[in-house]
C-alpha cells in the first residue's frame, strides 16, 4: 500500500467557541485523488487551510510530507500548491506576468510551457479579468503547479465554470495525478467526486464517512433508491414527502429520488398517490444508488445523530 503524504490525526479547531472542525482524522496515500465532501460550513475549507498552513489548529497533529504547517511554512511552501481563487487574482494582471511572479516568489524559471499546456498560448497578454471563467481556473492550476508541488490543493476548483470546461480542467486533474502530485480537492458537485479515489464526509466537524466512492454507497446508503419520472415532479415531491414513510424524497433535475428500505412495497403505493392526483407516471424504478443520493443520506442521518438542524 501506498504510503500516506497527508496525515490528519485528532485534528480540532473553534473559532469563538463555535466548533469547525471536531476531532477528525484521516490519510491521503501519496499520488491519490482525494476528496473531501460536506455541506457548506462542514469544516472543509478550516480543514484547507489549517493544511496549508493558514491557520494553527486547537489540537491534533497535521503533516504534510512528514512536515507541520505551523512549525516549518518555509518548508511547507515548495512542496505544496493551492489554486487561488478569483477574487484573489489583480484584475489587471496578465498570464503571462502572474507567471513570472509566482515562479519567482518560489525561486523557479518562469514556466511558460504551462501556459501552452493549459491551453491559455493566445491569451497571454490577455488581462485577467478578460478572462473567460474556465480560463481563470485552468491559469490558477498553471500558477499552483508551476513549482512542481508534490500535494494540491483545490477548493471548490470548477465552482461556477459550465460542464465541458469542467470536464477540461478534470482532465487536466487527471494527468497531474498520473504524473505523482496528490491532490486534495473539495467539490459540491457528486459526478466530479465519483471520480476521487477515496473521500471523507464531513458534517458540521464531524467526519461521517470514509473510503472509495462505492466503499461509500455500500456503508452509508441506508436504504433503496427509487426513481420517480413523472409530468410534473415539483408537484410530485410535497406529495410523496406528506406520506412521511419515506427517509428521503429529493429532486434530481426532472426526477426525483425515493429512499425506502421497503422498495418493493413502496413502488405501487408511489404510482396510486400520483396518478391519484391527476399525474401521469412515466415510470418508477429502483436503482443503484449515486453518491449524490449518499451525500444527502449521510447528511440527513447526521443531523439526526449530531442533533443539527
Amino acid at each position: 500500500m501506498t504510503q500516506p503524504i497527508i496525515n490528519v490525526a485528532h485534528f480540532h479547531k473553534t473559532y469563538d467557541g463555535y466548533t469547525a472542525v471536531d476531532d477528525i482524522s484521516f490519510t491521503v496515500p501519496a499520488g491519490e485523488i482525494f476528496g473531501l465532501l460536506g455541506p457548506n460550513g462542514a469544516g472543509k475549507t478550516t480543514t484547507l487551510e489549517c493544511l496549508e498552513g493558514l491557520r494553527q489548529p486547537d489540537s491534533g497533529t497535521l503533516q504534510i510530507a512528514g512536515i507541520d504547517p505551523v512549525k516549518a511554512p518555509h518548508q511547507l511552501r515548495n512542496v505544496i500548491g493551492v489554486q487561488l481563487q478569483s477574487s484573489g487574482m489583480p484584475a489587471a494582471i496578465t498570464p503571462d506576468e502572474a507567471m513570472k511572479l509566482f515562479c519567482a516568489y518560489h525561486g523557479t524559471t518562469p514556466r511558460s510551457d504551462l501556459l501552452d499546456r493549459f491551453g491559455l498560448t493566445a491569451k497571454r497578454k490577455t488581462q485577467f479579468h478578460e478572462l473567460s471563467t474556465g480560463q481563470q481556473r485552468r491559469l490558477a492550476l498553471a500558477l499552483a503547479i508551476a513549482h512542481k508541488p508534490r500535494v494540491l490543493f483545490l477548493d471548490e476548483p470548477t465552482a461556477g465554470v459550465d460542464p465541458i470546461s469542467r470536464r477540461a480542467f478534470w482532465e487536466l486533474i487527471y494527468d497531474l495525478a498520473e504524473g505523482g502530485t496528490t491532490i486534495l480537492v473539495t467539490t459540491h458537485y457528486m459526478d466530479e467526486a465519483e471520480h476521487c479515489q477515496e473521500l471523507v464526509f464531513i458534517q458540521r466537524g464531524h467526519l461521517v464517512a470514509q473510503g472509495s466512492p462505492e466503499e461509500v454507497k455500500i456503508s452509508q446508503m441506508h436504504g433503496d433508491v427509487v426513481e420517480v419520472d413523472c409530468d410534473n415532479a415539483g408537484q410530485a415531491v410535497p406529495l410523496l414527502r406528506g406520506l412521511n414513510v419515506f427517509a428521503e424524497v429529493a429532486l434530481y433535475g426532472a426526477l426525483i429520488h425515493v429512499v425506502t428500505d421497503k422498495a418493493a412495497e413502496h413502488i405501487p403505493l408511489i404510482k396510486k398517490t400520483l396518478t391519484g392526483h391527476g399525474l401521469t407516471v412515466i415510470s418508477v424504478e429502483r436503482i443503484a444508488p449515486s453518491l449524490e443520493d449518499v451525500f444527502i443520506s449521510s447528511a440527513r442521518e447526521a443531523e439526526k445523530v449530531l442533533g443539527v438542524r
